[in-house]
């Protein structure tokens, strides 16, 4: 079949989606040269089309087309929402194996969406008179058969590390104005989590980087145009004709705003017009603390605790537990829903589909009351990837749920599971934007809308205080926790008179005399 061919067929073509979708695929096989499903795979473990038809409630697969390591792809009649069908393959995309590639099609045009996690993401789009194009019928036939090839190239990495130094340089700048660092660091969070807002649809069209450049013009009028913008996501409102959500979760509790002048304004132009919704929140809290914090400035390029060293701990402390739990639940799920096809009047098999049910809300609920404490939490990057694995918990339950033929529920836990502990006031506020952005990027990563009324939740979990003592003296209580995680501070006991001061020190031994012997490095107490 020819590009030609191909092209007029499926102009004229006015078949409803079910009827047209696999005839569409097979023919864009001819076009490109690709082995069909059946040929490629005749039993269908790897590349078949309706993936997870099987599943028992009989329903349609989780993607109309799926080839493992390759692609899930859905499809949409002629003119339909191909949004909805990227949500759908979303939503999935752990059932089909986090496919690297997420394609999308209603017959007359393609949206081939990157899904690597820590690459900033992509969308290569093809309309059906594009094929002529060798060039865009490239991008299908490496979907097919090289799909690394369409990887960005951008990192997550190197995107949320060029945003830490362009705001250190602003943050910088505020401080030699003569503004106080904790003053700063507030207003700085405030622009970060604009700009990320922005990015992600939740500031309607591009509002914040069009202040920003109207005030370049006129420095003067920044200060009014960005209290009217926080008055606005204090409590909902508008700015100008732009209708602006409640945001909040203290964030933006006032009004308060700090005069930027041209030069700033230009970093921060610059800051904006980066891709922020694609920022690693396991890393940036750690960039950005070292942005704010003038004695940390020496430390922007040092090396942080990254994703995979955090996940060691993470992955056997609160995932592997949480999952044993729920495959011995899922025997008796599976033993129930055996009893409801096997049942002899309809009585004994709703009884036994509420039972297969019960069990299915308890243990949702049981990780909605999880609670992960990091009593030195930093900037929170444990915290962001202890909520994440969490919610992967809870998404992979539902969806092992919907395959043994019950209904898949959404995700409701949420940040208050984690919960922090941590001393310094520019890492502890820094933990909060963290944790609501991670929040925020899982559920769009994975098909959800975000919580509204307010979009952010007060983080009052994350504490601003001394973990180990009191302001009188006595020892620190923790709040109560199911598992804790963290990477508490190292300080060899011959140092702590000399860091931590003489009336610290001798308090710290006293209290904790005859459980940590007086010469133990700071991080026994912790213990």
């Amino acid at each position: 079949m020819t590009p030609t061919d191909f092209i007029r067929k499926w102009k004229a073509a006015e078949l409803k989606e079910r009827s047209a979708a696999q005839e569409h695929f097979l023919d864009l096989c001819q076009l490109l040269g690709e082995r069909t499903p059946a040929e490629a795979d005749p039993t269908g473990e790897w590349y078949c089309f309706e993936k997870g038809a099987s599943k028992l409630t009989g329903g349609e697969g989780w993607a109309d087309v799926w080839k493992r390591g390759c692609f899930g792809w859905e499809y949409k009649g002629k003119r339909k929402d191909l949004k909805a069908a990227y949500v759908q393959l979303q939503q999935y995309a752990v059932a089909l194996e986090n496919p690297p590639l997420l394609i999308v099609c209603d017959l007359t045009q393609f949206r081939i969406h990157t899904n690597w996690t820590n690459t900033v993401q992509h969308v290569y789009e093809i309309a059906l008179d594009d094929l002529h194009d060798a060039n865009k019928r490239q991008w299908l036939k490496q979907a097919f058969a090289d799909p690394d090839a369409l990887k960005p190239g951008q990192t997550r990495q190197a995107l949320t590390e060029a945003a830490a130094e362009r705001f250190a340089g602003l943050a910088q700048e505020l401080r030699h104005q003569g503004h106080a660092p904790h003053t700063v660091a507030h207003f700085i969070n405030r622009l970060i989590f604009c700009m990320f807002a922005e990015d992600i649809g939740l500031l309607p069209n591009q509002l914040f980087t069009r202040l920003l450049e109207h005030a370049l013009t006129q420095p003067t009028e920044f200060a009014e145009m960005a209290r009217d913008l926080f008055r606005a996501m204090k409590g909902g409102g508008r700015v100008g004709f732009e209708r602006v959500e409640w945001f909040n979760g203290g964030l933006f509790d006032n009004e308060e705003v700090l005069p930027l002048t041209r030069s700033a304004l230009e970093m921060a132009l610059k800051a904006a017009r980066l891709d922020w919704s694609d920022i690693d929140p396991s890393i940036f809290g750690t960039l950005f603390e070292r942005g704010l914090d003038p004695s940390k400035r020496s430390q922007l390029g040092a090396h942080y605790t990254d994703r995979d060293k955090i996940m060691l701990l993470v992955e056997p402390v609160i995932v592997q537990p949480l999952r044993a739990e729920w495959d011995a639940l899922k025997l008796r799920i599976a033993e129930q829903m055996e009893k409801v096809r096997t049942a002899k009047n309809p009585t004994s098999a709703t009884k036994a589909r509420e039972g297969a049910q019960d069990l299915h809300n308890h243990f949702l609920e049981r990780l909605r009351q999880v609670r992960i404490l990091d009593p030195a939490c930093g900037s929170g990057n444990f915290l962001y990837l202890a909520l994440r694995a969490l919610k992967d918990v809870e998404h992979q339950v539902n969806l092992d749920a919907e395959t043994l033929g019950l209904e898949r529920q959404f995700p409701s836990v949420g940040p208050e599971c984690v919960k922090g502990i941590e001393i310094n006031p520019y890492a502890a506020e820094l933990a909060r934007v963290t944790v609501w952005i991670g929040e925020i990027q899982w559920m769009r990563r994975n098909g959800f809308d975000v919580a509204r009324q307010p979009i952010l939740r007060p983080l009052e979990t994350i504490e601003c205080r001394d973990a180990l003592l009191n302001a009188d003296g006595t020892e620190a209580a923790w709040p109560k926790a199911e598992f804790i995680v963290g990477n508490p501070p190292f300080l060899g006991g011959s140092k702590l008179l000399r860091e931590l001061g003489e009336d610290y020190t001798r308090t710290l031994r006293r209290i904790y005399q005859g459980r940590v012997p007086g010469g133990a490095d700071l991080v026994c107490y912790w213990f």
